[in-house]
């Protein structure tokens, strides 16, 4: 068994690291450290292009908890959910697609609301 991977994503107004399960997409993630993107929005999720490319997994999923490190596989990017996106029904959080589920914030992801669109991200091991 090996140690869990945790990484921080840091933004002008605030940082959460989050723990990520092993995975192929999170091993992907993780070699490409660090990442310095720029942020998107929708809805009530943050996602950013990390310009790694990797295949959808078999779990890969559209709705997950609010606070879910998700892989966008067609987008190469990092979805972060926190709250309900414009295709959510109710309060779930529902991503634009199936996507790899990587792991989860350590602390209140609802932190992510204070992204802005445009606003520098980076991702780093913790």
């Amino acid at each position: 068994m090996t140690n869990p991977t945790r990484i921080r994503i840091t933004w002008p107004a605030n940082q959460l690291t989050a723990t990520l399960e092993d995975t192929p997409t999170t091993r992907a993630l993780v070699a490409a450290l660090p990442i310095s993107s720029s942020a998107n929005t929708w809805g009530e999720e943050v996602y950013f292009d990390t310009g790694v490319s990797v295949p959808r997994e078999l779990d890969a999923r559209q709705i997950v908890d609010p606070g879910t490190v998700a892989f966008w596989t067609d987008g190469d990017s990092l979805a972060l959910p926190y709250g309900p996106t414009p295709i959510s029904h109710g309060d779930e959080c529902r991503l634009a697609s199936a996507c790899n589920v990587l792991g989860a914030f350590d602390g209140d992801a609802r932190l992510l609301a204070t992204v802005r669109p445009g606003d520098p991200i980076r991702v780093e091991l913790a």
